[in-house]
């Protein structure tokens, strides 16, 4: 019974010192100062763990379907490359400001397909990944799983082949009102400058820092 109570009293210590710490805003959840390495490995850990439970029994479908592959291509280029980047390109604001880094798919794959579709369908909670499942069907989440396993096959110029015959950005419904892949179509490049407030121009496939000064998306 002593031995309870003390379990029980050790608890109680561990959280309010828990609740203490997170009250006083010690702890800094800024995405530019990374986790102690324990806290991020202890992360990882949880993530991968989750995502492999809730994947388990998932059936995946004919992966290899080269419509299907080409189908998803508007919609990777429009809704993932930004942040996962895509053949040749190795940087964007969003990918060098998200925390935790976004995966290349380019470079790594997908891993395993199910586990790739549950967290395209569900997001990741606290990470800057969406859940596309609320705009887009299964079988569109399953086109951006077949695309993003091919992406290390693809030079630059065959994703944008692969971009230029999809269609662009479609998805049965849910579309943001802009078409990125749209407004690009026929440019024969997918780099687009723009401003930014403090009117320093710059464009989304520069790979570098801007001429102007650092401030600080995947």
């Amino acid at each position: 019974m002593k031995a309870l109570s003390k379990l029980i009293l050790l608890l109680l210590v561990l959280f309010a010192i828990a609740a203490g710490t997170a009250w006083s805003g010690i702890y800094n959840v800024a995405a530019d100062a990374p986790h102690w390495p324990v806290t991020e490995q202890f992360l990882k850990m949880f993530r991968e763990r989750s995502i492999a439970s809730h994947a388990d029994g998932i059936a995946v479908p004919d992966l290899d379907d080269a419509a299907l592959i080409r189908s998803a291509a508007g919609n990777y280029d429009t809704m993932c490359a930004s942040c996962h980047l895509k053949p040749g390109k190795t940087d964007s604001e969003l990918h060098r400001g998200l925390y935790p880094a976004p995966p290349e798919f380019a470079q790594r794959g997908i891993g395993d397909p199910a586990q790739a579709f549950w967290a395209i369908k569900h997001g990741i909670k606290m990470s800057g990944m969406p859940a596309w499942g609320r705009s887009m069907e299964d079988k569109y989440v399953w086109g951006l799983v077949a695309f993003a396993r091919k992406l290390p096959q693809l030079t630059p110029e065959q994703y944008h082949d692969e971009v230029a015959a999809s269609g662009g950005h479609h998805h049965g419904g849910g579309e943001d009102d802009h078409d990125h892949h749209e407004e690009h179509a026929g440019s024969g490049e997918h780099a687009e400058d723009h401003d930014h407030a403090d009117g320093h121009g710059h464009a989304d496939d520069h790979g570098h820092a801007e001429d102007a000064p650092a401030h600080d998306h995947e």
